[in-house]
């Protein structure tokens, strides 16, 4: 049981699930469509705003 929460808790930091969660716990925010729109703009604002090498 221990190792499929692991699993699941892993694939939830995947797919940005945690991620989304901070956000909402961060700006007190309720889980609605435009909301989580919101999230995803920051998210991919930041994400693809800081320089790569390679």
């Amino acid at each position: 049981m221990r190792f499929w929460r692991t699993i699941l808790a892993i694939l939830r930091e995947l797919a940005d699930e945690n991620a989304y969660r901070r956000h909402l716990v961060a700006h007190g925010g309720v889980n609605t469509p435009e909301e989580y729109r919101r999230f995803q703009t920051e998210h991919f604002k930041a994400k693809y705003q800081r320089a790569k090498c390679c």
